[in-house]
């Protein structure tokens, strides 16, 4: 089980870093290390972990999984304990250093970065908390995995209830956004399934927030982009995980009729998970669909019985792919793939993605036209995504969606070769151009991906929750340090 490092020696620097960090140089904003400057210096507090200047670390977290966007830090701290992150928080917001968590680093468009600033890298803080049998939640550490959350947990024959599709991304990080997958249509998104926060506010307090305890704070936090606070832990509501499941693929060749057959399935809760992929003819043009739908055995449900799920539904019966999985091995599914793509360099791309959450009343007509406009080149070896989340599941203020009863998520997954950079700001201009228009159609952006947005666009898009959010913002990070690289204040 991961744990949080043991105490070290304060400033304790890698010795392949050179020295120490040891003060911040008020006059030239810069970090100072031991024998680098006569100045007097605001010395750092002591600490636990180890904040870094080094060339290879600042370059690091320059960079996220987009590769679009570089903003260079000036420090790094990697925390031997939260008290190095309240420490660094308090020390930042008193000489007006802007501060980023990153977890690990999925981002695809400099969310995370800070340029000239402190990141601070939460994967050190790992820890994940007792689990029994009757355990009904976890508390883990904002750096732990969700792979490894759910290997922990299902020791116990538990788990949360989302998943996102790709396991190795980390607590903080998802919660920060919202975390949805195929579950989401019957247990909401990852925030969704929070019971307590523990988090660092701009001011540099530690702060347990909860529905019930500093509740601004907490709905503040839960898909607030880090405007407010930085996770640090969370408790993660756990229910009984199924042993095996029976995993369906089911082709269609007509859009509606593959819109119309999902939104039956998560109306009717009939599997557990529901997602869609689209896919590219021979000739280029994306007009095929699959139905993924996943139906959860003993304990967590009944024996799947073909017969009875897959009633009413209109695909191609000649296409249909079954198998029965054990339940880990359909979370990681992604794991081969990840695989194949960083052994091919692929990881490696730019990944201009495009998230955006349609109405249901538009969707048709919605992915139809953003469809027709997209070209196998346009995407590379990324995939399409399109599938159903019922709007009565999703109760966190600040994950937007449209006003409608069912929403889908449309993503489009870009990869493309980061050095063609006329490729990239193209593809981000039309993911620009396919938000404005599902904007005007009511859908929203789900903000993991890559399209454009100034601070007037947030506003807009938190809506009537921008005026809370803007409140919070003001309360615990009066200074303004926290998150830059999102553009929302």
């Amino acid at each position: 089980m991961p744990r949080t490092p043991s105490r070290r020696t304060a400033l304790q620097g890698l010795a392949a870093a050179g020295a120490a960090v040891v003060g911040f140089d008020p006059f030239t904003r810069s970090w100072a290390a031991t024998g680098t400057d006569r100045r007097p210096l605001a010395g750092l507090p002591p600490l636990d972990g180890s904040v870094h200047t080094d060339d290879a670390s600042l370059t690091a977290d320059a960079d996220d999984y987009g590769h679009i966007v570089h903003r260079r830090p000036a420090a790094v701290l990697r925390p031997g304990s939260v008290r190095d992150v309240v420490a660094m928080v308090r020390f930042c917001n008193e000489h007006g250093v802007s501060v980023a968590p990153r977890g690990q680093g999925h981002a695809t468009q400099g969310q995370a970065q800070v340029d000239g600033g402190l990141v601070i890298e939460t994967a050190p803080l790992a820890s994940i908390g007792p689990v029994g049998p009757g355990s009904t939640t976890v508390t883990v550490g904002a750096g732990a995995r969700w792979s490894q959350v759910a290997h922990a947990t299902l020791a116990h024959g538990l788990t949360p209830p989302t998943f996102t599709d790709y396991l190795e991304l980390s607590v903080g990080g998802t919660l920060s956004v919202g975390g949805i997958g195929g579950q989401t249509h019957q247990q909401g998104a990852q925030v969704d399934n929070v019971t307590e926060l523990q988090v660092v506010t701009g001011a540099g307090d530690l702060v347990r927030c909860s529905p019930t305890r500093h509740r601004d704070l907490f709905h503040a936090v839960l898909a607030g982009l880090g405007q407010c606070a930085i996770i640090v832990g969370a408790t993660l509501r756990l229910v009984p995980a199924p042993e095996t499941v029976r995993h369906y693929l089911l082709p269609y060749d007509d859009l509606r009729t593959f819109l119309d057959d999902q939104r039956l399935l998560v109306e009717e809760g009939r599997f557990a998970y529901v997602e869609g992929q689209v896919t590219a003819d021979a000739d280029g043009a994306f007009n095929g669909y699959v139905l993924e739908a996943v139906a959860y055995g003993p304990p967590a449900g009944p024996a799947p019985d073909d017969t009875r799920l897959l009633r009413g539904l209109r695909h191609d019966p000649a296409g249909v792919q079954t198998s029965d999985l054990g339940y880990y091995d359909f979370l990681d599914r992604l794991a081969p793939s990840v695989a194949a793509l960083k052994e091919a360099g692929l990881w490696a791309f730019a990944h201009p993605w495009l998230n955006l959450l349609l109405p249901g009343r538009s969707t048709a007509a919605l992915a139809e036209s953003l469809l027709a406009d997209l070209t196998p080149a346009d995407l590379g070896p990324g995939v399409v995504l399109l599938y159903p989340v019922l709007r009565q599941n999703l109760h966190t203020p600040l994950l937007r969606t449209p006003d409608d009863r069912v929403s889908y998520l449309l993503a489009v997954l870009r990869t493309t070769p980061p050095e063609d950079t006329a490729s990239v700001d193209r593809l981000l201009a039309a993911n620009r151009a396919a938000y404005d228009t599902v904007h005007a159609a009511g859908g929203t952006h789900y903000p993991v991906g890559s399209v454009p947005f100034g601070a007037a666009d947030w506003r807009e898009h938190f809506g009537p929750a921008y005026r809370r959010l803007a409140t919070a913002r003001h309360t615990y990070d009066p200074r303004g340090i926290l998150v830059p690289g999102q553009g929302v204040f």
